[in-house]
C-alpha cells in the first residue's frame, strides 16, 4: 500500500511540474548605453558617441533599437571573430533576417563589420531613411533577388576597432530597399575583391541598425547567421 501510494503522489506531483510556467526561461535584457556581449550564441555590441538608445536582446539573434537626439549610434547582433582567418577560411557566411524597419532621418539596415590588415569597415545596406550611401562606384552585384551599388569612400583619423586611424570603407547599397530576406555576405567580398578592393582577416559580421543624427526604431525578429553551413 505505501508503494502504490509513493507512486500515486509521485504521479501528481510530475503533472503538477509539468503544468507550471518554465520559469526559467531568460528574460529579454534591455540596454541603454555602451555594451558589449554575448547571448544564445551570437556577439552583440551597443555603441554610441551621445544621444538616447535603447537596445532590447531578445532571444537568438533578434533584438530590437530605439534612439533619439543621437550623434551616431550602432545597434548588432552577429558574430566577432579573433582576426586570424580570412573570410575564405571561415567558410560561407550568410544571415537570414526579417525585420520592421521606422527610420526618421539617416539611418541604415545592413549587415555590417570589419577587418584587419588591411584595416576595413564594411556594409551591405538592405534599407536606409533620407541618406542613401553613395562614394566612388566600383560596380556592381546582382545577388539575393536583387541588385546593389559598390562603393569605396576613405575615412582619414576616425574612430576604429584599432582607435584613432585612417581606413578604407567598402559598400555594397541595394537598389531597392527590402526589410527582409537572405544575405549571402560571402559573394559580396569575393565581388570586393575582384575589383580590387581587399579583405583582411575577419574581426565581426553583424546585423546591424544604424542611425546617425537622427531618430528611429527597429525591430529585428529573426537573424540567423550562418558561418561555413551552420548555424550559429
Amino acid at each position: 500500500m505505501k508503494q502504490k501510494r509513493m507512486k500515486f503522489l509521485l504521479a501528481v506531483l510530475c503533472s503538477l511540474l509539468l503544468s507550471l510556467p518554465a520559469w526559467s526561461a531568460q528574460a529579454a535584457t534591455t540596454i541603454t548605453s555602451n555594451q558589449t556581449g554575448s547571448q544564445d550564441g551570437y556577439d552583440y555590441e551597443l555603441w554610441k558617441d551621445y544621444g538616447n538608445t535603447s537596445m532590447t536582446l531578445n532571444s537568438g539573434g533578434a533584438f530590437s533599437a530605439q534612439w533619439s537626439n543621437i550623434g551616431n549610434a550602432l545597434f548588432r547582433k552577429g558574430k566577432k571573430f579573433d582576426t586570424t582567418k580570412t573570410h575564405s577560411e571561415l567558410g560561407n557566411i550568410s544571415i537570414n533576417y526579417n525585420a520592421t524597419f521606422n527610420p526618421r532621418g539617416n539611418s541604415y539596415l545592413c549587415v555590417y563589420g570589419w577587418t584587419k590588415d588591411p584595416l576595413v569597415e564594411y556594409y551591405i545596406v538592405d534599407n536606409w531613411g533620407t541618406y542613401r550611401p553613395t562614394g566612388t562606384p566600383k560596380g556592381t552585384i546582382t545577388v539575393d533577388g536583387g541588385t546593389y551599388d559598390i562603393y569605396e569612400t576613405t575615412r582619414i583619423n576616425q574612430p576604429s576597432i584599432i582607435g584613432i586611424a585612417t581606413f578604407k570603407q567598402y559598400w555594397s547599397v541595394r537598389q531597392t530597399k527590402r526589410t527582409s530576406g537572405t544575405v549571402s555576405v560571402s559573394e559580396h567580398f569575393k565581388k570586393w575583391e575582384s575589383l580590387g578592393m581587399p579583405m583582411g582577416k575577419m574581426y565581426e559580421t553583424a546585423l546591424t541598425v544604424e542611425g546617425y543624427q537622427s531618430n528611429g526604431s527597429a525591430n529585428v525578429s529573426t537573424n540567423v547567421l550562418t558561418i561555413g553551413g551552420k548555424s550559429k
